[in-house]
């Protein structure tokens, strides 16, 4: 248990963070959710509306630093060749799951 003022006030920093941070990392998961849904309905024009909003929230949280930029960035190239896929109608093709 923290005794100095110092490391109480560090362990409330650190909660509000992890509690800021968790959010921002299930509103990415939900955006993820709605881009493999498109991508299901085979419909490649929705998959590219949803790949920019999720590709924007990749970056705003890579900006914050809650994911890594390169994870984000990994992230962002894996989602926009399943797009790219989808648009040239490669059929037969397994699409990964990023």
């Amino acid at each position: 248990m923290a005794h100095s003022l110092s490391a109480k006030k560090r362990v409330r920093q650190t909660l509000k963070r992890n509690a800021r941070n968790r959010s921002r990392k299930e509103l990415l998961k939900q955006e993820l959710k709605g881009f493999n849904a498109a991508l299901a309905s085979n419909d490649a024009g929705k998959a590219a509306e949803q790949l920019n909003v999720v590709a924007q929230r990749l970056d705003r949280n890579a900006a914050k630093g809650v994911i890594h930029k390169n994870t984000a960035a990994r992230k962002r190239s894996r989602l926009t060749k399943r797009v790219n896929l989808l648009k040239a109608g490669a059929k037969g093709t397994k699409l990964v799951v990023a």
